[in-house]
This record gives structure tokens, sequence and C-alpha cells, in this order.
């Protein structure tokens, strides 16, 4: 069983704070199951963005975890922010949480795409 978005977020949020790192639900989703997406600030000014992966990256060792993929690395500001408006444009549930972090992958479980 996976465990709700809004607790999931609040325990990716509480980790980066307890380890002097940076965390804010910039959008606030659907509590029990909306989509979430990182965006990844980096100290060099750059920002990526993890998004839900697909389904196909699941398996059973993995069938109640949050998987994510990179979609955007290390562009500009703007594309990350183009980039979550289309996603809000095509589901208005999706969370949005913001990290500062130059290894997201010590957060996230990420897969690649």
């Amino acid at each position: 069983m996976r465990l709700k978005a809004s607790i999931f977020v609040a325990a990716l949020t509480r980790r980066l704070f307890s380890e002097g790192a940076m965390a804010a639900v910039e959008r606030h989703g659907a509590d029990d199951a909306g989509a979430i997406f990182i965006r990844i600030r980096h100290c060099d000014g750059s920002e990526s963005l993890a998004a839900p992966a697909p389904q196909t990256a699941f398996d059973d060792d993995h069938a109640g975890a949050r998987l994510f993929e990179i979609r955007k690395t290390r562009v500009p500001e703007a594309e990350i922010t183009e980039a979550l408006a289309r996603e809000l444009r095509f589901d208005s549930d999706i969370w949005v949480v913001e990290i500062e972090t130059d290894n997201p992958e010590n957060y996230l479980e990420i897969v690649e795409g």
C-alpha cells in the first residue's frame, strides 16, 4: 500500500529540514493520491524537475513506492515553471514541492526514464 501524498510530502519536507536543507510546498494537491512533482533548485541557480515515474518503472519490489523520473535537468527556472503550468492544465490535483539540493537522489527514489 502506498503512502498518501500528504504524508509523503510531510515526511520529505521534515527530512530535508532535519538535515538543514530547504523545502516548501509550492502547491497543495489532492491529499490521498495527488501526483507529486519536485522542483529541485541547485546551488548554481539552475533547476531540475522530478515527476512521477511511469507505471512501467514499477515492479513487485516497488509496488507501494513513490518513484520519480527526472524530466528536466539543470535548466533555467522559467522552463520548470512552464512545464509545471502544462501539468496543472492537465491535472489540477498535483502537488509541487520545492527543494534545494544538488543530490535529489538522497531524498527521492529516482528511476531512469
